[in-house]
């Protein structure tokens, strides 16, 4: 284990009688972007469930270990875990439009996710939300936050869903498929703005996906997943010099050479953020 490694995850996970990951292993450091890319039914859902402690509630198990900050998150009972969900460690969630609660308001959402962990009352909540929501490119005023998510695009519910996630400016952040219900230009902004918050705050991110085009425009550093174990780990410059029959089948089926497509995102340069600040501190 290094002395930057923020993710430290060994584990297995499955269901009775039917295994799903395989001797999982990969680090992820303070500050660092992992892709973790595989095809339709190579476990991803799944690893999120195990490493978020939500899998027992599907009836699975998880052994070995996932550890935060040096804690062993499997060690820990289901009221420690409610303690660091949203707090330490944040999900963004795919599919949108059914992650929120169409049945309350936007508003709604964030009193609720800003109770579970703070003290503070409605006037820091609100000082709060006026920040984060501009952050992500949204309006902070009462005619917004008092509409629900049938009243807003598909593109707004997500950035609803990274500001919940941001809430409490969460160590790790763990995007699941953030982009796949969305349309091509909107993928483009959620990807920009999850990079934006990377090289401004030093947040820490694993970011899932079967799309390789996005993971690449995002990552620092790609693992491939395959039949449930990572059966790649690579820094991204590197991604198509791939050996595993998997790597170079993703590599393949994209429009155009890794280095074409990473050449938008290497014309960003860090020195036009502002230093990183560690957003967990």
């Amino acid at each position: 284990m290094s002395d930057n490694c923020l993710l430290c995850v060994a584990m297995q996970a499955g269901y009775p009688g039917k295994p799903v990951l395989r001797d999982i292993r990969f680090e992820l450091g303070h500050g660092e972007v992992l892709g973790l890319v595989g095809t339709s039914g190579a476990g991803k859902s799944t690893l999120v469930q195990s490493l978020l402690g939500l899998l027992p509630w599907r009836g699975g198990r998880v052994s070995g270990h996932v550890m935060l900050d040096g804690k062993n998150l499997l060690g820990l009972s289901e009221r420690d875990l409610r303690k660091l969900r949203g707090r330490r460690v944040a999900l963004i969630p795919q599919s949108p439009m059914t992650a929120l609660n169409a049945a309350i308001s936007l508003e709604a959402h964030f009193i609720e996710a800003w109770r579970a962990h703070e003290n503070g009352g409605r006037a820091a909540l609100a000082d709060r939300l006026t920040e984060l929501l501009a952050e992500v490119q949204l309006p902070s005023d009462r005619e917004f936050l008092c509409r629900r998510s049938t009243q807003i695009s598909v593109g707004q519910a997500q950035r609803v869903l990274i500001a919940l996630a941001l809430l409490h400016r969460p160590a790790l952040l763990i995007a699941d498929e953030p982009t796949s219900a969305l349309d091509p230009v909107t993928q483009v902004q959620v990807v920009e703005l999850l990079r934006g918050l990377n090289l401004e705050h030093g947040i820490s991110m694993l970011y899932i996906s079967h799309d390789l085009i996005s993971v690449l425009q995002l990552s620092d550093r790609i693992a491939v997943l395959d039949g449930g174990t990572i059966v790649e780990d690579l820094p991204v410059s590197q991604i198509g010099h791939g050996r595993h029959a998997v790597t170079r089948a993703l590599v393949n089926a994209l429009p155009a050479p890794p280095e074409v497509l990473m050449s938008y995102r290497d014309r960003r340069n860090r020195e036009t953020y502002w230093p990183a600040v560690a957003f967990g501190d």
